[in-house]
């Protein structure tokens, strides 16, 4: 049994030491958000928050997650920034297939919590390893600009 803090609440997952973050997650507590993208953490659709950090869940084994916060998509909105990130996404209307914005939307986050003025330099650094299938990267950045360009909402 693996004790994990899941979007604020403790979870008990019976799995391997060595199971991937992302099928506990998916698998055993049903938290689909949060997509299989290529299974080698080059494409972000798995992107979780542990502790605060974008990690790539399909990579991660359980046992480094446990004991550790871990944000997913489902818990996201929680966040001022998470919110406002949600938000922007849905009003610049980034997603088209919808596939990798549960990474996006991880990785934005935690961008704009560490960072809340990125400039564009800064934005492609921190996006670059979530891969878009549908070309979406310029909503994306205009999402990301509406976000830090609102008063309180980084803070």
């Amino acid at each position: 049994m693996v004790t994990l803090n899941v979007n604020g609440k403790t979870q008990q997952v019976d799995v391997a030491p060595d199971t991937p973050l992302l099928w506990a997650l998916r698998d055993v507590l049903g938290l689909t958000g949060t997509k299989f993208g290529c299974g080698i953490a080059l494409c972000g659709a798995c992107t979780v928050h542990l502790d605060g950090q974008p990690t790539r869940s399909c990579v991660t084994p359980i046992s480094a997650a446990a004991q550790r916060k871990i944000t997913t998509v489902e818990g996201i909105g929680a966040d001022r920034v998470g919110k406002a990130v949600q938000t922007a996404w849905v009003e610049v209307g980034v997603p088209q297939c919808g596939y990798c914005q549960a990474g996006q939307v991880m990785s934005a986050t935690a961008l704009l919590k560490q960072n809340p003025k990125p400039t564009d330099a800064d934005i492609d650094a921190a996006m670059s390893g979530n891969i878009c299938r549908c070309g979406t990267y310029s909503r994306i950045r205009a999402a990301i600009q509406r976000v830090a360009g609102q008063k309180g909402a980084t803070q």
